[in-house]
């Protein structure tokens, strides 16, 4: 986690002093320095938590609930709009061509143009900047609408069996994914490619599209899915830098109209799974698993750099000599 919104309406007393608990608790109990911004918008609580990053003599706290400390923090020069919570380089790029290079200039420009030219989330943006809310916290996120599993191969992988072993894990992965938010898939896509600098002949990417009997979120069924896909889109000789699994075409369980001709689905699939996630979750992840996902046989992203886990791991806690 590297950020969190928290809604203070309805809290008593002074916010800034709330703010400076929040810090001192997190150091205290996580060991991590964090920064506080307190807003009415959630675009302008991002922007006064930058800010309190960015200069230590707000003591990490940053409170924008006046207008004016709102319009003097946007007016500073460091407040570039490419600072501006989703705007993205290609759109700060832009904007920069219509001459809003600022905070306080996108918080002042005309309304309907922004819409007519880009899109109502940039305009809602603008209005956010001037402290009208538009963007409001949601206690149940909308379940996403597609679930990706891609990774990097440590080291260039130019055999199917060691590609079929990579793609049943990142299948796994997704599937687990796809069960905590408790809906079932009808599609499922498998890609492989060389690497992003491969030229020439050597270079290769593909992708195959399988659609599902029926909708599911068995991890049996959709690494057997996967694998098939995999064998349709498989040449050999290529050196595979990169593979990746996509579930979409989501419905909720018990949502759908089961077709009167397709295959049954597995008996107690549910409940099976059930068991699985819920054995993994106590006992750590692939306590349980298919044998198809075996342990790494050198495809695994390289993990050398990665920092420790001081905090959550028993075997990782610095030792001191």
């Amino acid at each position: 986690m590297d950020e969190s919104f928290l809604l203070l309406d309805g809290i008593p007393g002074d916010l800034e002093q709330l703010g400076r608990e929040i810090r001192r608790r997190v150091l205290k109990e996580v060991g991590l320095q964090v920064g506080v911004g307190i807003a009415p918008t959630k675009t302008l609580a991002k922007l006064a938590s930058f800010a309190s990053k960015k200069w230590p003599k707000t003591g990490g706290v940053v409170d924008l609930r006046d207008q004016v400390r709102q319009r003097r923090l946007l007016s500073l020069p460091v407040m570039t709009v490419d600072e501006v919570w989703g705007i993205g380089p290609r759109l700060s790029a832009k904007l920069n061509d219509m001459g809003i290079t600022h905070a306080i200039q996108l918080a002042d420009y005309d309304r309907k143009t922004l819409r007519r030219l880009f899109s109502v989330n940039v305009e809602r943006t603008a209005r956010e900047l001037s402290g009208e809310r538009c963007f409001e916290l949601d206690d149940n996120p909308v379940p996403k609408q597609m679930i990706a599993c891609t990774r990097s191969f440590g080291s260039r992988v130019t055999e199917l069996p060691a590609l079929a072993q990579a793609v049943a894990a990142y299948t796994t992965r997704a599937a687990e994914k796809l069960r905590r938010q408790r809906q079932h898939c009808q599609v499922l896509q498998v890609f492989i490619r060389t690497g992003t600098f491969t030229t020439g002949a050597d270079r290769y990417s593909r992708s195959v599209t399988v659609p599902l009997p029926y909708p599911t979120s068995d991890t049996r069924e959709l690494v057997e899915a996967a694998q098939a896909g995999l064998r349709a889109c498989y040449t050999p000789g290529p050196a595979y830098a990169k593979a990746g699994v996509i579930l979409m075409g989501f419905v909720g369980a018990g949502q759908y109209t089961a077709d009167l001709f397709a295959p049954t689905p597995r008996p107690n699939s549910d409940r099976v799974m059930a068991v699985m996630d819920a054995i993994n979750k106590r006992q750590g992840r692939n306590t349980i698993r298919l044998a198809r996902t075996v342990d790494d046989t050198g495809w695994a992203i390289k993990r050398e750099r990665m920092s420790q886990r001081y905090t959550t791991s028993w075997s990782e806690l610095p030792q001191v000599r």
